[in-house]
């Protein structure tokens, strides 16, 4: 995973901010295996149904994935960057 940040931060603090975002993700899903697969489903979900889709526009298995990975990531941001994530732009890039 890479962070794109947009403000001025050192390559030493976006190396934490990475290593805290995956440790963070890994432990919300369980395994770190997990990860990618999720999140490709949860992408796959949002091009369907949109960014906050109706629940009974998602089965219940697709559901619980989706409101998995919502929670997995802002537990992963507010790891990587704190609880003020909301007062800069970052993003992170999660790719195989």
């Amino acid at each position: 995973m890479r962070l794109f940040a947009y403000e001025d931060v050192s390559d030493e603090q976006k190396r934490q901010a990475e290593q805290r975002f995956c440790k963070a993700l890994n432990d919300a899903l369980g395994d770190a295996a997990l990860v990618l697969p999720v999140f490709t489903m949860y992408r796959r979900l949002v091009a369907l149904h949109g960014d906050t889709p109706s629940a009974d526009a998602l089965s219940s298995e697709e559901l619980e994935l989706f409101s998995q990975w919502q929670a997995a990531e802002s537990a992963a941001l507010t790891a990587a960057l704190g609880p003020h994530r909301y007062m800069g732009d970052a993003e992170f890039d999660i790719r195989a």
